[in-house]
């Protein structure tokens, strides 16, 4: 019998998803009857796959596809759709691995616009049937701005799910719960993290110190309180060290990457390895303690809006991760549409 890992033992405590649209990530971490529920993305992670060689036969497919079907439209317009396309095919090739959903995240660019949030999920979730993937089996991550949390709530009634994503602060979660998100995924580290060298930060004691450790605790101790069918999946997760300080916290789900998986995975569950349980640091003195009390939707998200403007730093890493993801996706599409020109 092999010896127990720490994958092994987080996987017992709760829901794993792979952050990753790398087959063999997901292939190396699944067994006959051990798969993983969810595979989430976003643009950088497409943008990952794209500029890999071996992934060059899913981009020629999406190029040709777009090519032969839209040769009369312009260029910008066949670049925008092959992009969506590539996303849809890039998680296809992850699906086997799944008992749930795929993850799409809607452009960075229409976050700020309800509308344009709307119809690109729409869009998004059409591809996916037109590929073979149902809606039942589809998520759309959308960041928890004010506009796009009443897209959540439009697309919800429509029956499309929702993921609430770039999600830093418990009025954004509270919003979430509120559009009836199916899932939240507040970031553990803010994305910068993963692109700027000496952003990342290393704790002693992950779950109490990390500054986002509360935020994540009171979300999950709000969620009970008010009985929220919204899952909380934590995202943004560099170590396994981190994972283990997540577990302890309560959440339903975490997404994690290929690099974390193959940490855990090499890791023996040791009992020094075990996370001693805490609520974080002070959980039930949260700084936003009349959130039950607020409705973040109504007349247009303004109470959200009125959140952002009050916390600069949750303002401040929304920002950042708009323009970091909307970096990626431009990346993105130097590459296809040099494809489409060839």
């Amino acid at each position: 019998m092999a010896a127990a890992t720490l994958l092994t033992r987080v996987r017992a405590q709760l829901t794993v998803d792979v952050d990753s649209m790398d087959p063999d990530v997901a292939a190396r971490h699944s067994t006959g009857d051990r798969k993983f529920c969810d595979m989430t993305s976003n643009q950088a992670i497409v943008y990952s796959e794209a500029a890999r060689p071996e992934r060059e036969p899913v981009v020629d497919a999406a190029v040709a596809q777009i090519r032969s079907a839209e040769a009369q439209l312009d260029l910008d317009t066949q670049v925008s759709d092959a992009l969506d396309l590539l996303t849809v095919l890039l998680a296809k090739e992850v699906f086997p691995y799944l008992t749930g959903r795929v993850h799409a995240q809607a452009s960075p660019s229409a976050a700020y616009d309800t509308e344009a949030t709307i119809q690109h999920a729409k869009k998004l979730v059409a591809l996916f049937e037109a590929n073979g993937i149902p809606k039942s089996r589809v998520c759309i991550k959308i960041p928890t701005t004010p506009e796009s949390i009443i897209a959540c709530q439009y697309l919800e009634r429509v029956g499309i799910r929702t993921l609430a994503t770039c999600l830093f602060s418990v009025p954004q979660a509270m919003a979430a719960h509120q559009a009836g998100c199916l899932y939240i995924a507040p970031y553990f580290n803010e994305l910068r993290v993963h692109f700027e060298p000496g952003v990342w930060k290393a704790y002693e004691d992950t779950a109490r110190e990390h500054p986002t450790g509360p935020v994540i605790g009171d979300i999950v101790k709000l969620y009970k309180e008010l009985g929220a069918r919204t899952l909380v999946m934590p995202a943004s997760i560099v170590t396994a060290k981190e994972v283990l300080a997540l577990v302890s916290l309560g959440p339903d789900h975490l997404t994690l990457s290929g690099a974390v998986l193959d940490e855990l995975e090499a890791t023996a569950d040791e009992p020094s390895a075990e996370p001693k349980p805490v609520g974080a640091k002070p959980t039930g003195e949260t700084k936003d303690p009349n959130v039950k009390n607020v409705n973040y939707l109504e007349n247009d998200a303004a109470a959200l809006k009125e959140a952002f403007a009050a916390d600069a730093e949750t303002d401040r890493r929304m920002r950042d991760a708009l323009r970091i993801f909307g970096e990626m996706e431009a990346q993105t599409k130097v590459l296809l549409k040099a494809a489409l020109q060839a």
